[in-house]
């Protein structure tokens, strides 16, 4: 069981890193004279019309199955 919140929390903190290091990249402070050339990790508009896509099709599983056992 440790393990497994080991691993759910690692992700979290993987994710919040680099939304953090994305956000610094691209805020209009790091794009000074003094700012390095690197470019963002993930591109953000494209993981959330995935995750929309994923909460769609979850949602979609749900109604199928309390369809099936409401019915």
């Amino acid at each position: 069981m440790r393990s497994l919140i080991g691993m759910i929390i690692g992700c979290l903190l993987t994710v919040a890193v680099v939304y953090v290091h994305d956000s610094m990249v691209t805020s209009t402070v790091a794009n000074g004279t003094t700012a390095n050339s690197s470019r963002a990790i993930v591109n953000w508009d494209v993981a959330a019309t995935q995750w929309a896509h994923v909460q769609d099709g979850v949602r979609t599983a749900w109604l199928k199955l309390t369809s099936n056992v409401n019915g």
